[in-house]
């Protein structure tokens, strides 16, 4: 046999042990992650958190945001078809992961629309025009106050509502409970508990679609 085809040989048992070790590597982080959440069950919702949906639908995704993460505004539109394919059926808990620069004053904002009944139309208008207040992955809170009108809130009132130090709280807790389950970017999501396998949209449709089949 040629020199050269030892040589493909070799290379070829290379990269099929590469792609093995690859694969029980990431089978070992799942099993990790997933029962990292497991035994923090307790971090994924709090009594303040933000829901919506109906409180008795048997399937919950929590999702951890971050306003001005690209991806989570992707995915957005994406979350709520969920909701309207298994109505009743799926409801939602947010909870924030504010890792980009500035983006804790967009918690803050959100928080503060909240007690104005206005927390979806405002996070709505935060992703519908975050190409606009958000450079180089750096929040622009100032210039997003252009915006604000446009979700039909009474602004003076967020900016003196913003100040309020349960919103601090509200954050570093999410902080610390996203860092107890492992969710170390944005948008993580947990589906009855269970994070996903791996990320993109169709392994959270799948995922949905189990705890639905199995729960209904």
């Amino acid at each position: 046999m040629k020199q050269s085809h030892f040589t493909l040989i070799a290379l070829f048992l290379l990269v099929l042990v590469f792609i093995i070790a690859t694969l029980f590597h990431d089978a070992g982080k799942e099993e990790q992650q997933a029962q990292r959440a497991a035994d923090n069950n307790t971090a994924l919702i709090k009594d303040y958190s933000v829901k919506a949906g109906s409180p008795t639908a048997k399937v919950t995704i929590v999702e951890f945001l971050d306003p001005a993460c690209g991806t989570c505004a992707q995915f957005h539109p994406f979350v709520k078809q969920l909701m309207q394919q298994y109505p009743g059926k799926v409801n939602l808990v947010v909870r924030y992961l504010p890792f980009h620069k500035g983006s804790d004053q967009m918690v803050a904002m959100l928080e503060a629309a909240r007690k104005q009944n206005k927390f979806w139309e405002v996070l709505e208008l935060m992703f519908d025009t975050q190409s606009q207040w958000t450079v180089n992955h750096v929040a622009q809170p100032e210039v997003f106050w252009n915006f604000i009108d446009r979700a039909g809130v009474d602004a003076a009132r967020i900016k003196q509502d913003m100040s309020d130090p349960a919103i601090m709280n509200i954050i570093q807790q999410d902080l610390a409970d996203g860092k107890l389950l492992g969710a170390d970017k944005t948008p993580s999501f947990f589906v009855n508990g269970k994070p996903l396998p791996s990320f993109g949209f169709k392994q959270l449709q799948t995922l949905v679609d189990t705890e639905v089949s199995a729960n209904y």
